[in-house]
């Protein structure tokens, strides 16, 4: 889902396996002591189901950076396994022990969507998959091109309701968040809008630049350059509060149609992992969270900080799991 450009560059783009904030002596061989054994010391490995640069990415190099002195000093390792959406990365984290030194740093659709868009998934996200910490928030836009004439979202229905056939939406692939949130859109306004999905975010905006569909559904971030360089319009948010990115554009409940929606990041344990390690990792990033350098870099990418315990976390993954139920029942769609 989360295809974004890259975000971080030099020492924070290191490389896949990149240890953060190993100890100086033990790299060089020379630790003795305290040092040897905390060299001795297994590192937290953080399991990324993307490639290094994107969103996910970032958001776990940010955190890593953060989490050695409140973990006690244990060293971090970020380890990417890109394919697959993510569920690549989800089965390496089946197959770590529960000991609490291996994590996954993953957005919410394989959790809350997934399982009602695939026939057949390779995990059980309630067996496999054991909460630590929401980590941040992110919000989507609606997006109109340049040919549609579109300002806002009132608009934008009055068009799709006098020629349906024409209201047509693009989105970075079939069974995606911004695929959904255009068929809950439609309903709560009571409009036709056709779903036309592309092989990611960048297809479907130079779709939209080139006039082939009307409208595009994507992460905030995604449309801001193209939306303040005056080539398309974000017409609306889809958050339950304005984006800090884009404070002067309303939320379609501002605009009248009553629905919100929004994907967030989290961290995640193996299904059996202790609930005192959860609990430990939890606290963890909850001191990390509260770095201000952290906390505006995420802000300035479009994600709202959080940093949540694993009962919370559980208890919006289930809200937001029956929410994108009916969404999905409703188009039929469903993918091997």
């Amino acid at each position: 889902m989360m295809k974004r450009r890259t975000l971080i560059t030099g020492a924070a783009a290191a490389t896949v396996g990149t240890t953060i904030g190993a100890p100086i002596a033990a790299t060089l061989g020379l630790a003795s002591g305290p040092a040897l054994a905390q060299a001795e010391r297994p590192p937290l490995r953080i399991l990324v189901g993307f490639p290094p640069g994107g969103s996910a990415d970032t958001i776990a190099r940010l955190l890593a950076e953060r989490l050695r002195e409140p973990l006690g000093g244990q060293n971090v390792v970020i380890d990417n396994k890109p394919g697959a959406a993510g569920r690549i990365a989800i089965d390496q984290l089946k197959a770590a022990a529960p000991d609490g030194n291996t994590v996954l740093i993953m957005p919410s659709g394989p959790v809350v969507l997934f399982p009602h868009v695939f026939k057949r998934l390779s995990y059980d996200v309630n067996k496999d998959l054991a909460p630590v910490s929401q980590l941040a928030a992110f919000q989507f836009a609606v997006v109109s091109g340049p040919k549609s004439g579109v300002k806002n979202i009132a608009e934008m229905l009055a068009k799709a309701k006098a020629a349906p056939d024409s209201a047509n939406y693009g989105s970075s692939g079939n069974g995606t968040v911004p695929h959904f949130i255009g068929v809950m859109l439609a309903e709560a306004a009571g409009v036709q809008m056709q779903h036309v999905p592309y092989q990611g975010g960048a297809p479907a905006m130079n779709a939209l630049l080139g006039g082939h569909i009307g409208y595009n559904i994507d992460v905030v971030s995604e449309s801001l350059e193209q939306h303040r360089a005056g080539k398309v319009r974000i017409v609306a948010v889809t958050g339950a509060a304005r984006s800090p990115l884009l404070p002067d554009v309303p939320t379609l409940r501002e605009q009248g149609v009553a629905m919100d929606a929004a994907a967030w990041f989290a961290m995640y344990g193996p299904g059996t992992l202790p609930r005192e390690q959860g609990q430990r990792l939890s606290q963890a990033v909850a001191v990390a969270m509260r770095d201000a350098t952290l906390r505006k870099r995420l802000d300035d990418i479009g994600l709202e900080p959080i940093g949540s315990t694993p009962e919370q976390l559980a208890a919006v993954q289930k809200a937001d799991f029956e929410k994108w139920a009916k969404p999905v029942k409703a188009t039929g769609y469903q993918a091997d």
